[in-house]
């Protein structure tokens, strides 16, 4: 009872020796030389009864060597071209693009694949089988068959194809990359682009020759080559009268100032002037005067001899000597003036300047009236080149438009021209970067498929042998009845 003290509770050692696998084949046989024997022989059987399988590769480059043309009005400078690396999603698209499914039913077609597309389902004899469902078939295999995905850290599609036989692999993955570069194109570039650019040139072609025909036949009827330059020679012109006619106004009132200081002038100054004067007496006068008072003297004194002072004739002859002495004495008073006169220099110059001016007045007047007419003739000829200045802008502006449409159109027409070259010279964004090659041996053999056979045989006996192994519940050794029953074993047979 002491060494049942000692004793361990742990569960059954594991087989660490080489006889004690031994022991359990040995226990287990039967079951282990029929699985082994089964899965070998199965093997054997899919080796040599299975068809061969040939897989070929083909690797597709995408690239950004060649920029898709854009309908656009801007010039192609200004345009974004981004010549960056092959970004994840235009791969995946690519990708998607293979995997198509008009794509894969174009290849079945081609290749005639739906001829040995397996019916899943019963046809009575003698009818017509449906060629649609044929066609799906084969292209669910050849999804199947197929493997397309994208090499990490590169921009290169993998695309694997298995077949029976090596001409068909290569043949179909050929095929393949021919319609996908075709679809690759097709959808890159629009169909009936060029034949739309090529119309629209031609149409916009014949506007401008439209337009410039109107341009010509309005300079022409308008009787004008530029309507801009000839208004700005105008507006010149007529700025260079108003100025003129500013200057004469301003001059016409500086002459009227004049004429009227002229005149007040002419009016103050004399038209002769006193060169000499001389102050002489009257002899003859003076003789005679004074004859006559000796004369009336004599009478006088001969009367009074006669007669009294008082009388009549002697008073009459005093009354006339006192005349006389009155006489005499104002003739003494009253003296002779020589004068002699000549023109007035001043007054001629103030009155030649003064018909000067008036004939200035005259002339400027007349100029200035001139000049209002010819600003009135400019204004209206400013008008209406004005007019004709805006119905030339107008037939330029339509000339302008048409020219840089039908420029736009027709590089747009050259950019599609050279699209198109390039497609049907299959210079596109992707390239085959490995093709198609037939291969010359199966990627399966049968020594290949009997090692893998092997390898399972032995897998699936030893697993069986050991699951056998564990859920055997019978004792096998004296350890596992002591393990279990905790007792000891004093004999084992």
């Amino acid at each position: 009872m002491e060494d049942m003290n000692y004793r361990t509770t742990d569960a059954r050692p594991p087989l660490t020796k080489l006889h004690d696998w031994v022991t359990l084949g040995l226990r287990h046989r039967r079951l282990v030389a029929v699985l082994f024997v089964g899965v070998l022989s199965g093997a054997a059987v899919g080796a040599f009864l299975l068809p061969p399988n040939f897989e070929t590769n083909i690797k597709i480059l995408v690239k950004h060597e060649r920029l898709d043309p854009l309908v656009s009005a801007d010039p192609p400078s200004t345009l974004p071209q981004n010549l960056a690396v092959v970004s994840e999603t235009e791969v995946n698209s690519e990708v998607e693009l293979i995997k198509s499914r008009d794509l894969l039913e174009k290849v079945v077609t081609t290749c005639r694949l739906q001829n040995t597309a397996t019916r899943f389902w019963p046809h009575p004899s003698g009818a017509d089988v449906d060629t649609q469902k044929l066609i799906a078939t084969a292209v669910r295999k050849m999804r199947t068959a197929m493997k397309v995905e994208v090499l990490p850290k590169t921009s290169l599609i993998s695309v694997t194809y298995h077949a029976a036989s090596p001409q068909q692999a290569a043949q179909v993955l050929n095929t393949l990359v021919d319609l996908y570069m075709e679809k690759h194109m097709a959808m890159h570039q629009p169909a009936g682009t060029f034949e739309f650019f090529q119309r629209q040139t031609q149409q916009y072609e014949q506007g401008l020759a439209q337009a410039e025909s109107r341009l010509v036949e309005f300079r022409q009827k308008q009787g004008v080559v530029s309507p801009q330059q000839e208004k700005i020679a105008t507006l010149q012109k007529l700025s260079e009268f108003r100025a003129q006619l500013k200057q004469t106004q301003a001059s016409i009132a500086e002459t009227g100032q004049r004429i009227q200081g002229l005149k007040a002038q002419a009016g103050s100054l004399p038209s002769r002037m006193t060169t000499e004067m001389r102050v002489l007496d009257n002899p003859q006068l003076m003789g005679q005067l004074k004859f006559t008072l000796l004369n009336l003297e004599l009478k006088r004194t001969e009367l009074l001899q006669k007669f009294e002072p008082t009388y009549r004739l002697v008073k009459d002859v005093d009354t006339q000597l006192e005349q006389t002495r009155t006489a005499i004495q104002a003739a003494e008073k009253s003296q002779l003036r020589e004068e002699t006169t000549d023109r007035n220099p001043t007054y001629e110059w103030v009155d030649s300047e003064l018909a000067r001016a008036q004939s200035e007045l005259a002339a400027e007047q007349a100029r200035a009236e001139a000049l209002a007419r010819t600003l009135r003739s400019y204004g209206e000829q400013a008008g209406e080149l004005d007019q004709k200045e805006a119905l030339e802008e107008d037939l330029l502006r339509d000339k302008r438009a048409q020219e840089e449409n039908y420029l736009l159109y027709r590089r747009k027409q050259e950019e599609a021209r050279i699209s198109n070259a390039l497609d049907r010279h299959r210079i596109v964004n992707v390239a085959v970067a490995e093709a198609a090659a037939v291969p010359a041996l199966p990627s399966r053999s049968p020594a290949l498929i009997l090692l893998a056979g092997l390898l399972a045989a032995i897998g699936v006996s030893v697993a069986a042998l050991m699951a056998a192994e564990y859920l055997n519940p019978s004792f096998r050794t004296s350890e596992d009845v002591e393990e279990s029953l905790d007792v000891p074993v004093l004999a084992s047979v």
